[in-house]
């Protein structure tokens, strides 16, 4: 028969349920903590990657605004002169559009690229 080793480890003391169920808690709340300031981040970073594409959508649209108006008194001018004023504010409003087109494309594009 085996004997018992003397030199056996001692009996490990048992930790309270208590005990672990309080670590347990707030391993939790950190990770709660953790997640929520994971999720702050996320919404920073994205506030701040729409703020650029969201000031040239707004250029885009005063300067679609001016083209819109500017073609309203060429289409004026036409009426008093007839003659030579309509496809000057055409050109003006081509021009104006294509700004503004131009403008809106470079925001989808940051827009993409950022989110």
């Amino acid at each position: 028969m085996l004997k018992p080793s003397e030199q056996s480890p001692p009996p490990r003391a048992e930790r309270p349920v208590g005990d672990i169920v309080h670590d347990l808690i707030e391993d939790g709340k950190s990770y709660a903590r953790a997640e929520i300031g994971l999720a702050k981040a996320i919404a920073t970073a994205k506030g701040k990657a729409l703020a650029l594409p969201a000031g040239l959508f707004f250029a885009a649209l005063l300067i679609l605004q001016a083209a819109v108006v500017m073609l309203a008194f060429t289409l004026f001018g036409a009426l008093v002169w007839l003659l030579g004023t309509v496809v000057a504010g055409l050109v003006t409003f081509l021009l104006f559009s294509c700004i503004a087109g131009g403008l809106a494309w470079y925001g989808v594009q940051r827009l993409r690229r950022d989110l």
